[in-house]
């Protein structure tokens, strides 16, 4: 993998973010929204928990509020963006959702006038789901905000989380922590509706996103700086649409290539501007 370019593997590490939300459409039909978030984490947590030992010794209590705060901000993030992708197409879920971290690198800039990207970006989304035909779903805009909102605070702890501990050792306890969240909700009725297929579509959605997305970014942030990583983190929203239309038959319109259009640039330009670079959601 070393002679492979930074930038394949975060190109890479987008498509296997957004196929493992591939896969979390799929299973919502199975289990439910709930379901599929709690799968999710449950194996997700499950592959991390046997690759990665949680750093409980080197732990100290000031640190565990971060920790679970995370964990607890990767389970709204997580829930509310499955439970918007059962009523928008992927493209448009992804979108709205990337006005979270848009919004916080903007505020982290010194510069004021770096707020003009969220604004371009909440314009791309007006075009994208275009709310005055009153055909858009209301409620899956409200869980798409609360990703965005969910995924703008995960940054926040996922910084200061960064700051305390190495490579991807805290997720071994965060993401349990999201599972724990998770659990209420979305136990039992993905324990109802366990079956082969069901463990076998979890377990690709799972290794895929965070266990594989993830290893792909610690090597590529290795040897690329934030400003090109989060720049090209941008494209995110263009790939979800493109395997949304690939994978799922989800059409994709001029207005909706305008929009995506706009946000993939307000996200660009804010990383150029910025100062710290987006993280993606496990």
């Amino acid at each position: 993998m070393s002679r492979v370019p930074a930038w394949v593997l975060t190109v890479a590490a987008i498509f296997t973010a957004q196929a493992g939300s591939v896969f979390s459409v799929r299973l919502i039909p199975l289990v439910g929204s709930d379901g599929t978030a709690w799968l999710r984490f449950t194996i997700a947590g499950l592959i991390l928990l046997a690759l990665v030992r949680p750093p409980l010794r080197s732990m100290s209590r000031r640190e565990l509020p971060a920790l679970i705060g995370l964990g607890l901000a990767t389970a709204v993030m997580t829930t509310c963006f499955i439970n918007a992708l059962a009523h928008l197409p992927l493209g448009t879920v992804v979108a709205i959702e990337f006005l979270g971290p848009l919004s916080v690198a903007a505020f982290q800039a010194a510069d004021r006038r770096t707020l003009i990207w969220p604004a371009t970006a909440f314009a791309g989304v007006l075009l994208l789901t275009r709310p005055w035909l009153g055909s858009v779903s209301a409620a899956g805009i409200a869980f798409a905000v609360g990703a965005a909102a969910g995924w703008g605070a995960y940054i926040v702890l996922t910084q200061k989380v960064g700051d305390q501990f190495s490579g991807i050792s805290a997720l071994a306890i965060t993401i349990p922590v999201a599972a724990l969240a998770t659990a209420p909700l979305g136990a039992a009725p993905a324990g109802s509706h366990l079956s082969w297929h069901v463990v076998v579509l979890a377990g690709a959605m799972a290794a895929l996103s965070p266990v594989v997305t993830f290893g792909l970014e610690m090597v590529s942030l290795r040897r690329m700086s934030q400003t090109a990583f989060g720049t090209l983190m941008a494209l995110e929203p263009a790939v979800a649409s493109l395997l949304g239309f690939a994978w799922l038959g989800q059409s994709i319109s001029l207005w909706q290539l305008a929009g995506t259009a706009l946000v993939v640039a307000a996200g660009a330009a804010t990383q150029r501007t910025g100062q710290r670079a987006l993280v993606l959601e496990t």
